[in-house]
């Protein structure tokens, strides 16, 4: 048991850091493609290197519940988006932070669907994370940012894609879980690029239909090919992390990725985090943390 707990642990710290780093590499590329393209190139990109492990070392597991497959495709192509999007408008640390709201939407998920007891513990835990979303995005005296209310929907897909890893972890490889986030997260784009010269959207939703342009230059494919590869090797870090046993550990590792986006963030520019932003950063982990204390008693 121990072993397994230290093998989630390391999974997660592995994709905490790459998810930060996969967060730079996404600021970096936005200046030159849109948010769907990127999402487009490191899914297509990442199909086939699926596909070639696959190919090597075939899954042994016996699947099923294909349904449970797709919609896990569909949750996580819709948080992906969401994500990318608000890194290319807002702070790294601040998107990564919103989209860390995720165990907490696990855990109202979790009552609504699943009629899991919320002790107020819980209750407390959930207020101070909501809280710290509050304090992140400054809503006194100012319109709130459509960016950020889209970085916590964004966490709120992330949750349902998670509970989703969940109830299918045990008939499907995780190589094959993953083949079906990247798998959609191809064509679904494709879909929007094809539908984009025939819908008239507002600017809000623009990132969802814009126009395809084939990325120019070498150093730009180079960092498509570079952050497909490692967000793959993420998103297989972060389905082992997750099928782990002991979730309430890894759900606290996972905060470390904030750190290391504020880092690759300040490292490209962003503004360090003002005092009210930190608050908000701390107590988001601190909510996320309480939640998890819980899951393990």
């Amino acid at each position: 048991m121990l072993k397994r707990v230290d093998s989630g642990i390391l999974f997660m710290l592995g994709a905490a850091l790459i998810s930060a780093l996969n967060g730079a590499l996404t600021k970096i590329l936005s200046e030159d493609i849109s948010a769907l393209e990127i999402v487009f190139f490191r899914n297509f990109i990442g199909v086939l290197i699926i596909l070639y492990t696959l190919k090597h070392t075939p899954a042994n597991l016996k699947g099923g519940k294909f349904h449970l497959l797709l919609f896990r495709g569909f949750l996580g192509f819709s948080a992906m988006i969401l994500f990318f999007y608000t890194i290319t408008v807002i702070p790294l640390g601040e998107a990564i932070t919103l989209n860390k709201t995720s165990p907490l939407f696990v855990t109202v998920l979790a009552y609504y669907l699943l009629h899991e007891h919320l002790s107020r513990r819980t209750m407390f835990a959930l207020f101070i994370g909501f809280i710290g979303v509050v304090f992140i995005t400054k809503p006194l005296g100012m319109s709130i940012s459509l960016a950020h209310v889209l970085g916590v929907l964004g966490g709120f897909f992330a949750a349902a894609a998670y509970t989703t890893i969940k109830k299918i972890k045990n008939i499907y490889d995780s190589r094959v879980i993953v083949l079906s986030f990247v798998s959609v997260g191809t064509i679904l784009p494709c879909i929007l690029f094809l539908l984009a010269p025939y819908i008239n959207t507002p600017t809000s939703l623009s990132f969802l239909f814009p126009e395809f342009i084939m990325p120019q230059g070498y150093r730009i494919w180079l960092l498509i090919a570079f952050m497909a590869l490692i967000s793959t090797l993420s998103q297989w870090l972060l389905t082992k992390a997750y099928s782990a046993s002991n979730l309430s550990i890894i759900g606290v590792v996972s905060y470390t990725n904030i750190p290391f986006a504020i880092g690759f963030g300040f490292l490209l520019g962003d503004s360090f985090p003002d005092s009210l932003t930190f608050i908000g950063i701390t107590l988001i982990v601190i909510g996320g943390i309480l939640v998890g204390i819980k899951k393990k008693e």
